[in-house]
């Protein structure tokens, strides 16, 4: 039986590497992303793909994406949920600077996003017993100056995963990946697409001797949505190349 998934923000970036892995791996992908014009240029690399152009933290458009998504499921449910959609850039100013809508913004994009996709999500993932990942950040555990929102809305989709897992189990699992440093300029779209330029000392950085790439991240994705899995739920997994266990001190 074909496996079907929902990725949200699947358009560019870490979800846009987590939908070619699915689509890979022969699943049937439903992609929400915000960015019509790559949601447009993804629809035309693959024809195959239920792809829609969806602001996930405005109630109104989560419900008719989910409209079109059941008739798009036709009867079956859903095996995975990825809540990958939220604004990118974690830096919103000094806090004092920052406006109750720009906090809004990022606490909109992705938590208030997480739990209407989660929520409209719930009936079809428990019809196929399938699983949740929420996607943070290590940011949710370490900070640089003016992250605040955030950090907030990262720290919360942690919480958020562990909740989720014991309300909805043992129907439905529910997992959190935090990224570190992701490059994702070749996953972007045509206008914005760049080759990446890193110093040996971004490099080094890593204990694993480099930055990562959206397939890093969408490999621990797969894996959880696994059978193999099926024993993992409530949990949080960095995948940072070992950077935030690195003590760093100041010369």
């Amino acid at each position: 039986m074909v496996k079907t998934a929902i990725v949200t923000g699947g358009a560019q970036g870490i979800g846009k590497g987590i939908v070619q892995r699915l689509r890979g791996d022969g699943w049937r992908v439903a992609v929400l992303d915000l960015d019509a014009e790559a949601v447009q240029e993804q629809q035309a690399e693959d024809p195959a793909l239920q792809s829609m152009t969806v602001d996930v933290g405005n109630e109104d458009q989560v419900s008719a994406a989910f409209d079109r998504i059941r008739d798009w499921l036709d009867g079956a449910g859903l095996n995975l949920l990825v809540s990958n959609a939220g604004p990118a850039n974690p830096v919103g100013g000094p806090i004092e600077d920052l406006s109750l809508q720009d906090w809004r913004r990022w606490q909109d994009g992705h938590l208030t996003g997480a739990f209407l996709m989660v929520r409209g999500a719930v009936p079809l993932l428990r019809q196929a017993r399938g699983s949740i990942v929420l996607m943070s950040s290590t940011r949710a555990l370490q900070s640089e100056p003016d992250c605040e929102a955030y950090a907030a809305a990262k720290g919360g989709l942690t919480a958020m995963a562990h909740a989720l897992a014991i309300s909805l189990g043992p129907d439905i699992r529910s997992n959190c990946i935090l990224p570190g440093w992701i490059e994702t300029g070749p996953w972007q779209k045509r206008a914005t697409r760049q080759d990446p330029r890193h110093s040996d000392t971004d490099h080094a950085q890593h204990p694993v001797g480099r930055v990562g790439i959206p397939d890093d991240i969408s490999a621990l994705v797969a894996y959880l949505a696994s059978d193999e899995a099926s024993f993992i739920t409530g949990q949080q997994f960095v995948v940072d190349g070992g950077m935030t266990r690195k003590m760093i001190y100041a010369e």
